[in-house]
């Protein structure tokens, strides 16, 4: 069949830009304020009022986010961070920046007619839960939202409760393990009627270049308690540096500042506050890092945001038409859209049953031979040299070997045309065939 066809180069994941992106980026740069400033600030805003949050912090990546999220709760040294062994290695690396002690979950597999799953295994979950278990960290994959519902259902069981002991005044107010979810995929999904980024109690976008929404390189935290209104008490502690008290400064107000400071050396003024008269003193709080998003990077976002529902759209119309194609063929899709959950359409991961990896990644060569470009996502954790090293074995994690064994990401984006979905699914079925 494909050999009809007229060759097509279809790329992975290429960045869906227009002149207006880079208008914008041309603005900016010609504004004469390219780093943190008032863009960045407007893309906080833009993200929290279309996620339903009060506050946004934009930082220069989602690994950069999650950390964010551990330094905010105070996790650290005997602390432990429970992550699925199916996902990419920023869930789990920034656990080990802290210094606290990642635990792996595999995930639950299971195939009744169309329905599967990939999500953490829940009642393993509950087993692996022990009384220094700080943190969960569910993992929106592809784009479609984890059941972050179980897990609160798991986490406030008395006996679980039980087993939960805070160690500063945010893990407190919380009173329970805390949610911190994986949004790398997400931005734009929602889940009973909730957006990705205000379901957990912290989430974390990725802006990255690949990714549906990008910023180039960026990434934003979000978070959503039932206390951020409220008034903090007391004066915070971090990392041994008092934060400065502000009277009737409210807990979301205080999580923004305090993630200012994380992300800005600990500095207490950033560089556009400095340039009013007479304001350049500033003080170190905090010995900490440098994670912010620019300006000029916050220009991309500003312009992806305007037209990022046609790209959901897009996406969408993609994904059926890969699914209808290809499920005669027995290529088995995940569910990216239900009754009650939509997601962003990130990445269109298929699995082949009764193919080994090894024919698997024959296919994958084929279809580049036919210009195709495809992808694993992904490689177990613990089949990864760092993840081995601290004695994690792919044996004890059966089922994400499982889903590893066969699978094969199809490419997804919006640069592509009709045409070349057409392509792919013909000279899959080709290759499927032969």
């Amino acid at each position: 069949m494909s050999t009809d066809l007229k060759r097509r180069n279809v790329p992975f994941s290429p960045p869906d830009m227009t002149e207006a992106e880079a208008n914008e980026v041309r603005d900016a740069i010609l504004s004469g304020w390219i780093t943190t400033g008032p863009r960045t600030k407007k893309l906080e805003k833009i993200i929290s009022e279309y996620v339903g949050t009060d506050k946004t912090v934009c930082l220069n990546s989602a690994t950069a986010a999650m950390e964010m999220v551990l330094h905010i709760l105070g996790v650290g040294p005997g602390d432990e961070v429970i992550v699925p062994a199916y996902t990419y290695t920023a869930s789990a690396s920034v656990v080990d920046h802290v210094g606290a002690i990642i635990k792996m979950v595999d995930i639950r597999l299971t195939t009744s007619g169309d329905e599967q799953s990939f999500e953490m295994d829940y009642d393993k979950l509950a087993e692996v839960i022990t009384e220094r278990t700080k943190v969960i960290v569910p993992v929106d994959l592809a784009g479609i939202c984890a059941n972050v519902d179980r897990i609160r259902e798991i986490i406030n069981r008395p006996e679980i409760l039980a087993k939960y002991h805070p160690s500063n005044d945010i893990q407190k107010q919380i009173g329970h393990i805390v949610i911190s979810n994986d949004c790398a995929h997400s931005f734009g999904a929602k889940r009973n009627g909730r957006m990705a980024g205000s379901i957990a109690d912290f989430s974390s976008f990725s802006f990255h270049a690949v990714k549906n929404f990008t910023t180039a390189e960026g990434g934003a935290m979000t978070w959503n308690l039932p206390f951020g209104n409220q008034v903090v008490e007391r004066q915070q502690v971090y990392c041994g540096s008092p934060v400065p008290f502000i009277e009737g400064e409210t807990w979301n107000d205080f999580i923004y500042r305090l993630s200012q400071l994380f992300s800005l050396h600990g500095q207490n003024k950033d560089a556009l506050a400095k340039t009013k008269l007479g304001a350049w003193e500033y003080d170190i709080i905090g010995p900490w890092y440098k994670c912010n998003m620019t300006d000029v990077v916050a220009a991309i976002g500003l312009i992806q945001f305007e037209r990022y529902p046609e790209m959901l759209v897009k996406r969408r119309r993609y994904i059926e038409r890969y699914d209808e194609a290809l499920a005669p063929y027995g290529v088995i899709g995940l569910r990216h859209y239900g009754a009650d959950w939509a997601g962003s359409g990130h990445l269109y991961i298929a699995r082949f049953p009764n193919k080994t990896r090894e024919e698997c990644n024959s296919i994958i060569e084929q279809m580049a031979e036919r210009g195709i470009a495809t992808n694993v996502h992904y490689k177990p954790l613990p089949m990864m040299t760092a993840y081995k090293s601290k004695g994690f074995d792919i044996k004890d994690y059966p089922n994400a070997y499982k889903f590893f064994e066969n699978e094969i990401t199809l490419p997804l984006n919006t640069k592509m045309t009709e045409e070349d979905v057409e392509y792919v699914i013909e000279n899959l079925i080709d290759i499927l065939k032969g």
